[in-house]
């Protein structure tokens, strides 16, 4: 067969390195076990048995800068607890999205708490790094929260009646449009076309992805399954490919369910200079931002520790500056 429409298949553990627009995506599994009192494994945790545990009694990360990129958070699995230092906090967990525009500076921290003690509490999640254009570094911070109740989804069957499930996360499948992405994303510009979806092929599914714009970039992570066929071509999971944009690309799952991580947008086109958590357009710029990280704090950080949580029993729900607040108890 052809792989005309197949420009490369890499192998991923956890990364998968992208290209223009995106910067990385990382897929995080923990098997956290039960969870202490204090939201933690109820066993101290030995040296590099996760690696997601980087505070001192709570999995995750503990308070922390970035400016100039976007981190758009798809949870799977588990909870996640955000503070930031804006004073913006938060509770979000499996089928939910946060969307988080780092603009011109931010400090906050994801802890991954441990909320069941008779269960154990797994953890996966997508973690997408998604540039911003130079104008858009210079911006406020902004973040929102696509909760799964209103995340729109797709339905499909193929003519065997076998079917098909789109979370449409970014940008539009077909007809069907993505909530609205904070206003100084790259990904809100309709002419980006950064398409966001996760998608669930029943067993021997068929589903075929309509073409983008011939200078998009598109890459397609197929992260859970038995066996995928691409344009015909077995792909194994684990695996990600980076694709033809500007054609149809023709899908079938394996005899198990098949979970892929699709991801297309078009290019911003500007130099890019990354230290860490800083992603700017120069070493000049980067140099200037760690300056005034040091001199601002980017705000401080107005809680009581560099990893705080909240009570296992507390409901999903996000904070935003002003005090506008949502819920979503489970």
């Amino acid at each position: 067969m052809s792989n005309s429409v197949l420009y490369s298949v890499v192998s991923v553990t956890s990364r998968l390195d992208l290209k223009d627009p995106f910067i990385f995506t990382v897929h995080h599994q923990d098997h956290y076990p039960q969870g202490n009192a204090e939201l933690g494994p109820v066993s101290p945790p030995q040296q590099h048995e996760y690696d997601m545990y980087y505070g001192e009694s709570i999995p995750g990360f503990p308070e922390h800068p970035h400016t100039g990129f976007e981190t758009i958070t798809i949870v799977e699995r588990g909870y996640v607890d955000h503070f930031d230092s804006l004073g913006n906090s938060g509770r979000y967990a499996a089928g939910d999205v946060q969307w988080l525009t780092t603009g011109n500076g931010v400090q906050h921290c994801e802890m991954f708490p441990l909320v069941h003690q008779d269960q154990d509490n797994p953890l996966e999640l997508f973690q997408i790094w998604l540039n911003s254009s130079p104008e858009q570094k210079k911006q406020p911070v902004d973040y929102k929260m696509f909760w799964r109740e209103q995340i729109p989804h797709v339905f499909s069957a193929d003519t065997a009646g076998r079917k098909a499930d789109i979370r449409v996360i970014s940008g539009q499948f077909k007809q069907t449009q993505a909530l609205d992405r904070p206003p100084h994303s790259w990904a809100a510009l309709p002419e980006n076309q950064l398409n966001i979806y996760l998608i669930t092929l029943g067993p021997e599914a068929e589903l075929t992805i309509p073409a983008t714009t011939a200078t998009a970039t598109r890459f397609c992570y197929f992260y859970q399954g038995k066996s995928l066929e691409l344009e015909g071509q077995k792909i194994a999971p684990k695996h990600l490919l980076e694709l033809k944009p500007d054609a149809d690309i023709q899908l079938k799952g394996g005899l198990l369910e098949s979970h892929i991580l699709w991801l297309e947008g078009e290019p911003i086109g500007a130099p890019v200079a990354t230290h860490g958590p800083f992603v700017l357009n120069s070493a000049q710029e980067l140099d200037t931002a760690f300056r005034r990280y040091r001199e601002t704090q980017f705000g401080g950080w107005p809680w009581p520790s560099a990893e705080p949580s909240f009570p296992p029993e507390h409901p999903r729900f996000a904070s935003y500056e002003g005090g506008k607040r949502e819920e979503y108890p489970d």
